[in-house]
Formats: structure tokens, C-alpha cells, sequence
């Protein structure tokens, strides 16, 4: 990276590294084959004993469960699939018992169309929720709009005869866009937001913040530049309209003066991976803004020096003071290290050191770090058949998109148990045999594990706060390798990384007083050699004179 950033404030997220829990897949207690609050109540230990800061929950209001809880019906409530109020009560005061902060999610770009607010809004135009939703009149011909298409396949807009309207939907039918430009929307939102801070969540994480507000103009967004047919639709077109739209900064400045009351919390934000991702997670996380957010785009190509260099070059700089989080999986993308696996084209699985280079620069990116359950086991993404599939997205997109379920697979806690652990019954998305090997209480027993491996990163980054403070800048070099040095006023690490399967050698002309390979089997070499080999896929740092 060309320049440097500056440390900023000492706050308690800045750094944190962030463990993500996909409820519905991390433990279930009651035997339904669904995760429940119970479930991370009694796996809490294990992230503690992992070196987390934060766990990040994802949506448990009550919901029809048309998109797994991203269909909200209430959001100050708990679903009774996944417990009660008293259950989330006991979850946070144990997290906090052990150290840990607790995210939530906070959906507001929609909601389910069985929440009562939409429910009422779409019986007529007069109604006092009759605003609270995106309407708008058809075309003189009788069809929708504009030509919007939604993410989840067909036309944004779907006809309502009781009002002769149509209403925008980014995803799936079953979630209505929520009015943010209206003052009532906005107000019952932040109410629901201060319950959740009132009870002494630490933060939120906010979802689909591109998709927050549009042009009103509800103008047609223009083709995309001329190409073979995607397998989604909505590819086809240059998302000017119906995304990102500029009122956006005003609504997450309002955001901030909620949270300010709230001292000690945080917010993540979920940024998309339209073009210019990485410029807006350095305006949306701008002073009285968001305080950091993370992007899909990164998630999206390839793992290469010229991704890395272009996403690092676009992160905030001392000049646009911001803070990024860095994530390579969640649950909607395929797992990293299958996503990434240098043998993919032949089928194989990833070498067992491509998991630790993986874990290398996530540890040593400038920002906070977003961790995904099982990517602490070094899961792969499952393979699935047709009929297993839950997810509506894989569904109208199969057999060319598989969908998101491979990365959703329940946890694998104990391989010598039915359910590995996860549940007493029949789990709601079945566990690969490749995944029951991995499981967290078989690599708890294996010196070299995947998971002993996170443990010993997360110790190294904890010990070293240039990699949680530090500036961060790019060095230029030709060859298999990439680095940066990350530093602050007493402390100067070369991280370098070894993209390739084939050994690679470097020089360094500054003194250099300290070298780990924390990460490898192998012991550091001598740093008084003056030039060293880094392995396959190997991570080292050393620490400068």
C-alpha cells in the first residue's frame, strides 16, 4: 500500500477480532435440529478458550423463516425456534462473564411481509402505515415501475390488487423494502435498536446497508456493458438506481447519534460487492458514521497480490480517517478455503498449509477481523445434493449456483456422536463425513490441528499491537511473494506471505532482530542470515531493527 493510516482511537473494537455465529447452524439443545441461544450458551467457553473479542449473532426475531431470519416479523422479540428473551438474557451475561462482547444484527432494509407495519401497509393508501413501505404506481401498460431486478432472481416489484400498487423487494418477495426517508420508519427502528442496547448488547451488525435507500426517481438503471448471459439476472445490469444511494451517509450519521447515548457500543456494517466497495467502506465508516464495515467484494475474486494490493490501496487512510473489517467467509459466500483452494481445478482438497496462510494475512490486515464459524476447523464448503438444499436463493439458481447451505452446515462439535454434536435429531442441513472429521473435539486432541493453529494466531496478534493498532503499508516487490509492515511508535512487523506452492526466497536490507513463523511447523530460521525461504503457502514476520 502506497502511504499509511493512522492508529486512531484506542476504542475496544478497533482490532477486536469478531467470531460469527450463524445461529441456526452452531448448536442445537432441545433436538429440533436447529441451533438455539441455549446452544451458545453452552459453546461460549470454546470461543472464549479460541481468543475472540466479540461474538456476532445473527438474526433470532420471530420470522416466518423464508430467508432464515433475515425476514424479520418483530424485532424486539425472540423467535421460539431459538429460545426466549430469558435465553438471550443468559447468553449475554455470560458472554460478558467471559470477556466477550455481543453483536446482533439490526435488519433494516426490509422486513418479513408478515410484520405487522406491512401487513396493515398494504390493505390501502390511507392507512397510517400506508407510507412505511416502497409503493408505487404501474406503468400506463399495467407492468412494474422501472426494470429493477431483485437479487434472489425476477422483477424488484410485486403487484398488491388491494392497493393497485406494486412494492420494491431487493431479495425475495417475501421481504418488502422498508420507507427509511420516513420519520415514523426511522423512529420505531432506533426504539427497537434501544431495546436491544437497553438489555446491553455491545454493538450491532447491520445488514445490507447498500440497499437502504434508492433514487427516488425510480429511474431505470441502465444495461450492463454488453457479455455472455450470467446465471443471475441481476448482474445484467449497472446498479445506479435502486442501490447506494447518497441519503445513505445522513442515515448512518443518525445512527451514530443513537449509539453515542450508548457509550462503549459499536456498529459493523455489511457493504456490498457492487463496484466501488471498497471506496465506500471508507466513506461509510468516516467520523459519525459507521464505525467499521466489511465489504462482499473481497469475498467475490481471487486470492492474489493484485486483489490484496487493490483492496489494501482503497482502505481509509490517515488523509479519510475510517476503519475496515476484514472477512473472507460468511454465510452467504462459499468457504475461503474452498473458494481460494489452489487445487480446486483438480478436486482435491487445499493443502493443510493453505488454511494457515489463510489465517496469516487475516490476522494481519489493518482493521478488525470478521470470523466465521468453522473456518476455526478449517471447514470446507459442503457439497450438497439438490434435494438437501433449504436455501431460496441455490434453489432458483441450482445447478449453476449452488446457493449458500454449503457454507450453513451445522457445526461439528464431537465426531463420534450422531449428530456430531450439533443435535440429539435430525439436523435441518446434513454434515459431510469430510466435516465430522474435522470436528472442534477431534482437533482438540491433534497437536497441528486447524484449530490449535487459530488459537496460536489469535495469541500472536494479541501480542503484537502493531497487527491490532498498527499502520499498515504496502511493499513492492516482484515474485511469488507479497508483504506489508505493519507498525506502531515501538513496533515494526514485516508480514510476508507465500501465495504459491513453491518455496520462495526474499532479502531484506534493514536490520532485522526477530523472526517468528508462528503459524508452521518449522522453526524460524536465524536472523542474522540475511536472506531467508519462505515455504508453500508459508507466513512469516519479522521484527525490524
Amino acid at each position: 500500500m502506497d502511504g499509511s493510516v493512522s492508529t486512531g482511537s484506542p476504542a475496544w473494537w478497533r482490532g477486536a477480532v469478531i467470531y460469527q455465529i450463524y445461529l441456526r447452524s452452531f448448536c442445537d439443545t432441545n433436538g429440533d435440529g436447529i441451533g438455539d441461544l441455549p446452544g451458545v450458551l453452552a459453546r461460549l467457553d470454546y470461543l472464549a478458550r479460541l481468543g475472540v473479542d466479540a461474538v456476532w449473532l445473527t438474526p433470532f426475531f420471530p420470522s416466518p423463516m423464508r430467508d432464515f431470519g433475515y425476514d424479520v416479523a418483530n424485532y424486539t422479540d425472540v423467535d421460539p425456534v431459538y429460545g426466549t428473551l430469558a435465553d438471550f438474557d443468559a447468553v449475554l451475561a455470560r458472554a460478558h462473564g467471559l470477556g466477550l462482547k455481543v453483536f446482533i444484527e439490526q435488519v433494516w432494509s426490509h422486513t418479513s411481509d408478515e410484520h405487522p407495519w406491512f401487513t396493515v401497509s398494504r390493505q390501502d393508501r390511507t392507512n397510517g402505515h400506508a407510507d412505511w413501505y416502497i409503493w408505487a404506481d404501474p406503468r400506463p401498460d399495467g407492468t412494474a415501475p422501472n426494470n429493477w431486478l431483485a437479487v434472489f432472481g425476477g422483477a424488484a416489484w410485486t403487484w398488491e390488487p388491494r392497493r393497485r400498487q406494486y412494492y420494491l423487494h431487493h431479495f425475495l418477495s417475501a421481504q418488502p423494502a422498508l420507507n427509511l426517508r420516513h420519520p415514523a420508519v426511522e423512529q420505531a427502528l432506533f426504539e427497537a435498536a434501544r431495546f436491544w442496547l437497553d438489555r446491553g448488547v455491545d454493538g450491532f451488525r447491520l445488514d445490507a446497508v447498500d440497499w437502504m435507500f434508492h433514487s427516488p426517481s425510480l429511474a431505470d438503471n441502465p444495461p450492463a456493458p454488453p457479455g455472455p448471459i450470467p446465471t443471475k439476472p441481476f448482474a445484467m445490469q449497472l446498479h445506479q438506481h435502486d442501490l447506494m444511494h447518497g441519503d445513505t451517509l445522513g442515515f448512518l450519521e443518525r445512527i451514530r447519534k443513537l449509539m453515542n447515548a450508548y457509550p462503549g457500543t459499536a456498529t459493523l456494517g455489511e457493504l456490498s460487492s457492487q463496484e466501488g466497495a471498497f471506496a465506500r467502506v471508507r466513506a461509510y465508516t468516516q467520523p459519525h458514521r459507521l464505525d467499521m464495515a466489511y465489504t462482499l467484494k473481497f469475498m467475490r475474486g481471487a486470492l492474489s497480490a493484485e486483489t490484496l494490493r487493490h483492496a489494501l490501496s482503497d482502505e481509509p487512510s490517515s488523509d479519510h480517517p475510517g476503519w475496515p473489517c476484514w472477512a473472507f467467509s460468511n454465510h452467504d459466500t462459499e468457504r475461503a478455503i474452498s473458494r481460494w483452494n489452489p487445487r480446486a481445478t483438480s478436486g482435491e482438497e487445499p493443502p493443510e498449509a493453505f488454511g494457515r496462510l489463510l489465517a496469516g494475512l487475516l490476522i494481519s490486515l489493518r482493521g478488525s477481523v470478521c470470523l466465521y464459524q468453522g473456518e476455526d476447523l478449517a471447514l470446507p464448503e459442503a457439497r450438497l445434493a439438490y434435494a438437501d438444499l433449504q436455501d431460496p436463493f441455490g434453489l432458483t439458481y441450482w445447478p449453476t449456483f449452488a446457493g449458500r447451505d454449503g457454507g450453513r452446515t451445522p457445526m461439528p462439535w464431537e465426531a463420534g456422536e450422531p449428530g456430531v454434536g450439533f443435535t440429539d435429531g435430525k439436523a435441518w442441513l446434513p454434515v459431510p463425513e469430510e466435516h465430522r472429521r474435522r470436528a472442534a473435539g477431534t482437533q482438540e486432541l491433534q497437536p497441528t490441528s486447524a484449530l490449535r493453529m487459530w488459537r496460536h494466531a489469535l495469541a500472536f496478534r494479541k501480542a503484537h499491537p502493531a497487527l491490532i493498532h498498527g499502520e499498515l503499508t504496502w511493499l513492492d516487490g516482484d515474485g511469488p511473494l507479497v508483504a506489508w509492515i505493519r507498525s506502531t511508535g515501538e513496533e515494526q512487523l514485516m508480514c510476508v506471505f507465500n501465495l504459491t506452492d513453491a518455496p520462495a526466497g526474499f532479502e531484506v536490507a534493514q536490520a532485522v532482530r526477530q523472526i517468528w513463523m508462528p503459524l508452521e511447523a518449522a522453526s524460524p530460521p536465524d536472523p542474522t542470515a540475511g536472506t531467508w525461504t519462505v515455504p508453500p503457502y508459508g507466513v512469516m514476520f519479522l521484527a525490524l531493527a
